[in-house]
C-alpha cells in the first residue's frame, strides 16, 4: 500500500516529519508542495509526546486509525510488541509462554487480523510441531526496541494489503535518512521472575549514519534476549483409559530471541529515491515438560473410588484419598528442542514527477521453524523406587481452578527408578517452511475533479508456500535402558505449591533417545503443501473540500490455490508402518477464487476541533493452511480401537468475507487531548466448518489392533454459515499542565459465530472478549516519570483446532504493570519495569456442553487449565544521542 494522505496544511508536513517516515516522500510531495526547509523538526520524546503524536495520526488519517509511538528510539511504551497493542481500543491480545504473540481486534478471531511489516507480509511459523499451522503472525518473534511504531487500521480502504476482516496491524521500523547523522542508541536490560527466580540478560542498540549531503544513510539495529520462561500450574486429563486424573505440572523453555535489521536509503535527487531493508529473526525454544499425574477416582482402576462428586460429564469434581490408602502416581518428563527462523530482504524505489508519483517493492521472507525432535521419559509404580511416591489427600475440582490438598509430593533424583527407558512412541522431528515472494507497483496522480484531488492505482503479485513434513525415528535393537542419574541435573518446580522435583537434563534425554534410532523415516501422512499465486489490484480516489474529506474505491483480488500430498492408494508401507496405504508419489488439487472488496471512508470536519468519520468496505480473510491440505490423521497406527481419525482439506475453499461499517465522533480539544466514541458492525460470511464426521473405511487397515481393521473417523471442511459482531469503543486521553495524564479506553463486543464451526458448538469467536478496558496514568517531568497501566478483559475462548487440549475458556483476566523512569542525563536513561504485579492468575476451564465433540474435561465448567501468575521485573539502561 501507499502510505494514506494527509490533509493539505503545513500541520499536516509538521506531522508526517514528527512520525518519521509514517508518510513517504512522494505522498507529502504529491500532497502539498511546501517549503519544508523552514519547518521545525519535531522528536517524540517522552510519554505526553507519544500520546500526541498517536493522536494526530488518528485526527487526519481518513480511515479509522489508532496508532502506537516510540516515546524515544528504543523506548516502545511496552517492552513487548503484542502488550503495546493491547492499550489500544478494541485490540486484544493473546499470550503464550509468557509473551503476548496474537492480536485480536474488536471481537475477531486473531486469524483475521492481517500484520505487515512496512506494508508486506513476514513469514511466520509456529517453534514446535503442535501449534495451530496458520496464517498469523508471531508478535513474540519481534523485539518493541526495533520498532518505530505501529498503525492499526480497524476500516479498510483499497490500497491495504487484504486478508484482514479485524483489521491490519502495520508495524514500522526506521529509516537513516530520517534521523540524524550518527544517531546512537543502546540499552541493557535485566530481567527477573519471581516464579523462575532467576535474571535474564536483553540488550539492544541502533546505529543510524547518513552523509553531509543527505543523499545516503545506513541503519542497524539488534537485539538479543536469553531468559528461561517457567510455568507452574494445574493441567487436567482424562485420555488416559478415560480415568479421571489432574496434573501439577511445570513448563521450562529456554528463549533465545536474537533480531538483526539494517535498512540503506539512497537519494540520488529530491524527486528519486532507492532502498534496501533487511530484516533477521531467530527465537531459540528448547523446553522441558514435566506433569504429575494423579488419579482422582480409583487407584489406576485398582482398588474402591475414593471420588466423592462427578460432574455431569462423569469428570470427578472432588476426591479425597485417605493416608490408609494411598494411590500411584505417574510422572514424565518430555524434551523439545525447538527453533523459529524468519529472514526479510526488500528492495523499493519511489520517484516523484510532475503531479504524480510511483513506488515499487520486491521483497522476499522467508520463515523455518517446528520440533527439531522431541522425547519422553516416564516413570510409575512398577518401577523399583518410585512406586513408593504415593498420593493421600483432597483434590477439589468444584470450582474454576483445582485446589490440591494433601502430601508434599516432593522428591528427588534418588527417588527415580534406577534405569528408565525412552518412550519410542516419541522421537518424532516436525520441520515447517513459510516463504513469500511478492513484488508491488503503486502510482499516484494529482487530479484536479473538483473535489476529488488524487488517484492512487497498484498491483501486488505474491508467491506464497507453506510446507509441513515429520521424520519418524525408526528404533535399532539397542537396548533402550539408561541410567537415571545420567538424565537430570538440578532441581526446579512442580505444580501451583511449587513442589521440587529433578531438572530434566533436556540434551541428555535427546541424546539418549536418538543413540536408539536407527533411522528419521518421512512420514506420509503427514506431509503438506500449500502453493498459493495470489494477485491484486486497486484503484482509490480521494476527495477533500470545504469540512469534508475522505477515499473510495476498489480492490480485486484472484488467488490460486494448489494443495499437495500423499493421497490413499493402498500403497504398502516402506520401514515405517504408518505410510501404509498412503500414496509413495505426492498428488496434488488445484482451486481459485476471486473477488472485488469496495470500500469507503468520510471525515466531515463538523467545527475545527469535532470529526464525524463515516466507513463502509468488504474485506477478506483466506482459509487456514491446517483447511488446505489434503488429508490430517491421527491415532493410527495405535492399539486403541476407534481412536482412527482423518480429515480431508479443501483447496478450493472460498475465503471468509466480511461487509463492515463504522460510525464514530471525534473531539480533540486543548494541546493533544482526544474523545472518542466509535460504534461498529461486521457481517462475516463463508465460515469454515466442519462436516458431521461419519465412520466408515478408507482403504487403510490399522494392524495394531487387537483385530486389524479399517475404520475411520472421517470428516472434511466447507464453507457454510455466517456470523456478525457490533460494538462500541469509548477512547479519552488527557494531559494536565502540570505533567499529569491519562489515556483510557473501553470496547463492547457483541459476536455471535456459527456455532457448527466449532468442536465445542460454542458460537463465540476465538480469543473474543466481550469487555476490554485500558485504564493508564502517567506523570512526567524534564527528569522522572511513572506510569501505571491496567488492561482487564472479560472472559474467552481458545482454541487449539483439533489439537489435545482442544477447547477452553479463559477466564476474565487483569494485568497491573508499573513503569518508572530516571532521565540521568539528556541522553543516559535509567528504567523500571513491573509486569502482571498483581501476579493474577492464568484460569482456564471447559465450557462446551456435556455430549459435545471434545473430551468431558472440556465440558461442564470442569477446571481444565491453571498457572500461577508471574511478576516480571526489569531494570535497565538506556543511552541515546
Amino acid at each position: 500500500m501507499r502510505p494514506s494522505s494527509f490533509k493539505k496544511s503545513t500541520l499536516a508536513t509538521n506531522i508526517a516529519i514528527l512520525l518519521s517516515g509514517a508518510v513517504s516522500v512522494g505522498a507529502v510531495a504529491a500532497e502539498a508542495a511546501v517549503d519544508t526547509a523552514n519547518i521545525e523538526k519535531i522528536e517524540v520524546r517522552g510519554i505526553r509526546a507519544s500520546n500526541k503524536a498517536n493522536i494526530n495520526e488518528k485526527r487526519f488519517s481518513n480511515a479509522v486509525v489508532d496508532a502506537v509511538t516510540a516515546e524515544d528510539i528504543g523506548k516502545l511504551p511496552d517492552s513487548d510488541v503484542g502488550q503495546a497493542l493491547g492499550r489500544v481500543p478494541g485490540v486484544t491480545v493473546g499470550r503464550t509462554f509468557g509473551q503476548g504473540s496474537s492480536v485480536s481486534i474488536r471481537g475477531t478471531d486473531p486469524l483475521m487480523t492481517l500484520t505487515t511489516l512496512n506494508g508486506q507480509n513476514v513469514a511466520s511459523t509456529g517453534w514446535y510441531d503442535q501449534m495451530n499451522i496458520d496464517r498469523s503472525f508471531n508478535y513474540s518473534m519481534l523485539p518493541a526496541e526495533l520498532i518505530g511504531g505501529m498503525e492499526v487500521y480497524k476500516t479498510t480502504q483499497a490500497n491495504l494489503v487484504e486478508g484482514g476482516i479485524g483489521g491490519t496491524v502495520i508495524v514500522k521500523t526506521r529509516k537513516p535518512l530520517d534521523m540524524d547523522a550518527n544517531s546512537i542508541f543502546g540499552s541493557v536490560k535485566g530481567e527477573y521472575g519471581s516464579i523462575n527466580e532467576e535474571w535474564a540478560p536483553e540488550v539492544s542498540g541502533l546505529y543510524s549514519w547518513k552523509n553531509e549531503a543527505e543523499t545516503f544513510g545506513i541503519l542497524v539495529s539488534g537485539a538479543y534476549v536469553d531468559r528461561e520462561y517457567l510455568r507452574v500450574g494445574t493441567e487436567a486429563d482424562l485420555d488416559w483409559g478415560g480415568r479421571s486424573s489432574i496434573q501439577p505440572s511445570s513448563f521450562l523453555q529456554s528463549q533465545e530471541r536474537t533480531a538483526l535489521d539494517a535498512t540503506l536509503q539512497y537519494r540520488p535527487t529530491d524527486n528519486l529515491e532507492f532502498g534496501a531493508h533487511i530484516l533477521s529473526l531467530k527465537l531459540g525454544a528448547d523446553s522441558i515438560g514435566a506433569n504429575m499425574y494423579i488419579n482422582t477416582d480409583t487407584n489406576w482402576g485398582a482398588g474402591e473410588s475414593h471420588c466423592q462428586q462427578f460432574n455431569d460429564a462423569g469428570v470427578c469434581t472432588y476426591s479425597d484419598t485417605p493416608e490408609s490408602d494411598p494411590s500411584d502416581v505417574f510422572f514424565q518428563n518430555w524434551a523439545r528442542k525447538g527453533e523459529m527462523t524468519s529472514d526479510t530482504f526488500e528492495l523499493n524505489m519511489e520517484y516523484d514527477g510532475d503531479g504524480y508519483a510511483i513506488a515499487a517493492v520486491a521483497g522476499k521472507t522467508k520463515a523455518e521453524g517446528g520440533t527439531q525432535m522431541s522425547a519422553n521419559f516416564g516413570y510409575g509404580w512398577w518401577g523399583d523406587k518410585f512406586k513408593d511416591i504415593k498420593w493421600a489427600g483432597v483434590v477439589d475440582a468444584t470450582g474454576k481452578q483445582i485446589d490440591i490438598n494433601g502430601r508434599d509430593m516432593s522428591f528427588g533424583i534418588d527417588n527415580l527408578d534406577t534405569t528408565v527407558g525412552t518412550s519410542q512412541w516419541t522421537g518424532i522431528q516436525g520441520p515447517n517452511t513459510d516463504e513469500e515472494s511478492y513484488v508491488q507497483v503503486d502510482l499516484d496522480f494529482d487530479l484536479d475533479l473538483g473535489a476529488i484531488n488524487k488517484f492512487e492505482t497498484g498491483i501486488r503479485y505474491t508467491e506464497h508456500t507453506f510446507e509441513k513434513k515429520e521424520y519418524r525415528a525408526v528404533y535399532g535393537s539397542l537396548p533402550n535402558v539408561f541410567n537415571s542419574t545420567d538424565l537430570y541435573s538440578g532441581t526446579m518446580k512442580l505444580g501451583y505449591d511449587e513442589w521440587t522435583i529433578p531438572k530434566a537434563n533436556l540434551d541428555a534425554m535427546i541424546d539418549a533417545t536418538v543413540s536408539l534410532v536407527d533411522e528419521f523415516v518421512y512420514s506420509r501422512p503427514a506431509y503438506g503443501k500449500i502453493d498459493e499465486e495470489n494477485l491484486s489490484l486497486y484503484g482509490m480516489f480521494s476527495f477533500e473540500g470545504e469540512g469534508f474529506r475522505g477515499n473510495f474505491g476498489l480492490r480485486y483480488i484472484q488467488t490460486d490455490v494448489t494443495s499437495s500430498g500423499h493421497v490413499i492408494d493402498n500403497s504398502p508401507a516402506d520401514n515405517l508402518g504408518i505410510n501404509a496405504g498412503w500414496s509413495e508419489e505426492v498428488q496434488s488439487v488445484s482451486d481459485s477464487y476471486h473477488d472485488v472488496l469496495p470500500s469507503i471512508n468520510v471525515a466531515f470536519d463538523l467545527a475545527d476541533d469535532l470529526i464525524l468519520r463515516l466507513a463502509a468496505g468488504q474485506a477478506i480473510t483466506r482459509p487456514n493452511y491446517d483447511n488446505l491440505f489434503l488429508s490430517t490423521s491421527s491415532g493410527y497406527p495405535d492399539d486403541r480401537r476407534g481412536n482412527e481419525q482423518i480429515t480431508y482439506g479443501n483447496p478450493g475453499l472460498e475465503p471468509m468475507k466480511s461487509s463492515q461499517a463504522d460510525v464514530s465522533i471525534e473531539y480533540y480539544y486543548g494541546d493533544g487531548n482526544l474523545f472518542a466514541a466509535t460504534y461498529f458492525i461486521k457481517d462475516i460470511s463463508n465460515f469454515i466448518v466442519a462436516t458431521a464426521p461419519d465412520i466408515k473405511a478408507i482403504g487403510v487397515i490399522n494392524n495394531d489392533l487387537e483385530v486389524p481393521a479399517d475404520s475411520w473417523i472421517v470428516d472434511s471442511y466447507m464453507n457454510a454459515g455466517g456470523g456478525s459482531i457490533d460494538g462500541i469503543e469509548l477512547q479519552l486521553n488527557h494531559a494536565w499542565d502540570n505533567g499529569f495524564g491519562i489515556n483510557a479506553n473501553y470496547t463492547f463486543t457483541d459476536g455471535t459465530a456459527p456455532a457448527e464451526v466449532y468442536t465445542d458448538n460454542i458460537g463465540v469467536f476465538t480469543e473474543a472478549s466481550k469487555h476490554t478496558t485500558n485504564l493508564i496514568g502517567y506523570w512526567e517531568n524534564d527528569t522522572f516519570s511513572a506510569r501505571a497501566a491496567y488492561n482487564w478483559r472479560s472472559e474467552y475462548m481458545v482454541r487449539e483446532y483439533g489439537k489435545y487440549y482442544g477447547n477452553r475458556m479463559h477466564d476474565d483476566f487483569g494485568t497491573l504493570d508499573v513503569t518508572l523512569g530516571w532521565n540521568v542525563t539528556e541522553n543516559i536513561a535509567l528504567r523500571l519495569e513491573l509486569i502482571n504485579l498483581t501476579a493474577e492468575d492464568d484460569v482456564q476451564y471447559g465450557a462446551a456442553g456435556v455430549g459435545t465433540a471434545v473430551k468431558p474435561a472440556l465440558q461442564d465448567g470442569y477446571p481444565t487449565w491453571s498457572f500461577k501468575g508471574e511478576t516480571t521485573y526489569k531494570l535497565g539502561a538506556s543511552f541515546n544521542f
